[in-house]
């Protein structure tokens, strides 16, 4: 059973950019291993580990430094998860992840399917209770008032309410 859908998509050049003016960020998302790749590369693991954590619903117990993106013998790409993310993963039943990752020009992109062994459980709904929004989707609803930012007006506002938060 499917349990989450996780996608993400990376601009290379102002994530190359990023990490240049913050270099402490590589150590802080990426592992010994990942850290000798290539720019490009490195944003495609940026984007499947946040692509991952979408997944998951949240990142509660989920430290980037324990998710590793490494090729199988194949070249196919797949997790290793260390510490407290592959505990965080055994506690959600989560007996499956799937990772496609590409980058191409400009553009690095990562999509990963979070699965269950476990049988599903009802939704239930308590009336009057409205789901709330998550600060990205508050930043989005921010932007100009109407949601409809473009792609960069919004992850300058992620990044500007995350220096303020």
């Amino acid at each position: 059973m499917i349990v989450g859908i996780g996608v993400d998509l990376v601009d290379i050049e102002r994530f190359e950019r990023t990490i240049a003016r913050t270099p402490k960020l590589l150590t802080r998302l990426f592992s010994p291993a990942e850290r000798m790749l290539k720019p490009r590369s490195l944003a495609a693991r940026y984007a499947a580990k946040e692509a991952l954590i979408k997944a998951l619903g949240g990142s509660d117990g989920v430290h980037w430094t324990e998710i590793e993106v490494t090729p199988e013998a194949s070249g196919r790409p797949w997790f290793s998860l260390t510490g407290s993310t592959a505990e965080v993963i055994a506690a959600r039943s989560i007996t499956t992840l799937h990772l496609s990752m590409s980058h191409d020009a400009h553009l690095a992109t990562a999509y990963v399917i979070a699965e269950s062994a476990a049988e599903p459980r009802a939704r239930t709904h308590t009336p009057g209770a409205e789901p709330t929004a998550s600060p990205a989707e508050k930043v989005w609803a921010d932007a100009d008032g109407v949601g409809s930012a473009t792609g960069a007006e919004f992850a300058e506002a992620v990044e500007d309410q995350e220096g303020t938060a």
